[in-house]
């Protein structure tokens, strides 16, 4: 399997970074002087956790310090291969799909009429890329991203974004836009897969019209060897509905960064998450639900199960304003872990300037009930089935959240397959 080029007479982390966007920013599309801003900024902030970038209180449990010994290049997609993803048959779905080979429109493998893809990439942006430098890395590289664009009271329906690493050593910064007009609606399917040593970067940018509603799943199935940075920024107007789940089962380093602001009145946001971690991989979900307007609700679910040498975290951050009465803001994180070796950090916060809300938080980390196991296996039922049952149901209520029918296969078939992997 190849693997990104290791530094040694050849820059890594940052410096390889910059240097790659030094030989190509005259043919990166879109504003360079937005590009150049952001590589100052990458200068700036450095990689959290590496020896040339400070580690803010945000990345305390996860440092990128693998990252700075490796040389990722820019990609040389081969377009229109067929599109293929573990699990799954694709041919099953029989909506409308755009496909992203290496960070690049794959028009020949898409399906999407009625679409279209931002090609510039770099220009204005929801996100603060003085604070956040996996943001700037994205803002100084991206090539390519879906523009997502639905009219005011028009239902979508639902839409499959696939993104695909097939150049292993490399790395791929997508930006993807999406705008839900008044009214409107959209159920979307996100999907992450490849192969090898990769570096995936996908950041996502939501505007909700006044009244909008999207249903978002995201599900990382990234290669065991690959490293998934994904940020995501959404602003919901007026009586505007957010409902997201990511499910993450792939990647080496994973880190999925949600950035939720609740800016008009009765906005409803839900950031549910699961996260199915074995052998010696790391999985971060760090969240910010902002509510700035009064009378909106938010909920957050994040399940974590952890076997082998598995590393899990949850950061969750509500924030309510002073001008945001009768917020109504929930989250709970429940972690099992499956081994001695497992373990987790959870770190949920509140911060309250208003004085009428009603916010609450709670945690949980425990093992199997062995009585519970006992009685299964008392029953006939062989212990890995048992076992994969009782995951099974600690699961269930974090599932359910997803509404799209289509959606909820797809998580199951790849909950499914963490369990015919790990049996034991």
């Amino acid at each position: 399997m190849a693997t990104a080029m290791r530094a040694g007479g050849v820059p890594g982390g940052v410096d390889a970074f910059l240097a790659r966007f030094a030989a190509d920013a005259a043919a990166l599309p879109g504003d360079g002087a937005a590009r150049r801003d952001a590589a100052a900024a990458l200068t700036r902030l450095g990689l959290p956790g590496t020896t040339a970038g400070r580690r803010p209180e945000a990345w305390h449990f996860t440092s990128l310090r693998p990252l700075a010994g490796l040389n990722f290049v820019a990609p040389v997609p081969v377009l229109g291969a067929p599109l293929t993803i573990p699990g799954f048959d694709p041919a099953g779905f029989t909506g409308p799909r755009l496909v992203f080979t290496d960070g690049v429109f794959d028009a020949a493998a898409s399906a999407a009429p009625g679409f279209a893809t931002n090609g510039a990439g770099a220009g204005d942006t929801l996100a603060d890329l003085r604070a956040n430098s996996l943001d700037a890395l994205n803002a100084m590289l991206c090539r390519d991203g879906a523009a997502i664009d639905i009219a005011a009271g028009i239902d979508g329906g639902t839409l499959l974004l696939v993104h695909r690493a097939q150049s292993p050593g490399s790395s791929a910064h997508p930006r993807h836009r999406i705008r839900i007009g008044s009214q409107a609606r959209l159920s979307l399917i996100e999907i992450a897969c490849g192969a090898g040593e990769t570096l995936h970067n996908p950041m996502s940018e939501i505007l909700l019209e006044e009244g909008a509603e999207l249903h978002h799943v995201r599900l990382q199935l990234e290669d065991r060897s690959a490293f998934h940075l994904a940020s995501l920024h959404a602003r919901l107007a007026a009586g505007a509905i957010y409902r997201g789940f990511t499910l993450a089962l792939g990647a080496r380093l994973a880190r999925t960064e949600l950035n939720l602001h609740l800016v008009g009145p009765g906005a409803q946001a839900e950031a549910h998450a699961v996260q199915l971690l074995s052998d010696r991989q790391h999985g971060d979900i760090t969240s910010c639900i902002a509510h700035d307007a009064p009378g909106c609700a938010s909920r957050q679910q994040v399940k974590n199960v952890l076997t082998d040498q598995a590393h899990g975290v949850f950061q969750g951050q509500i924030q309510v304003a002073q001008a945001a009465q009768k917020t109504d803001g929930y989250q709970m994180h429940q972690a099992l872990l499956l081994s001695d070796g497992a373990a987790v950090d959870c770190k949920p916060q509140l911060q309250i300037f208003a004085d009428d809300v009603k916010c609450s938080h709670g945690a949980t980390v425990g093992a199997l009930d062995g009585d519970q196991l006992f009685y299964l296996q008392s029953r006939g039922v062989p212990r890995p089935a048992a076992r994969a049952m009782l995951v099974r149901a600690f699961l269930d209520d974090a599932l359910t959240a997803i509404a799209d029918p289509r959606a909820l296969s797809l998580a199951e078939q790849a909950v499914g397959g963490f369990f015919e992997r790990h049996p034991a």
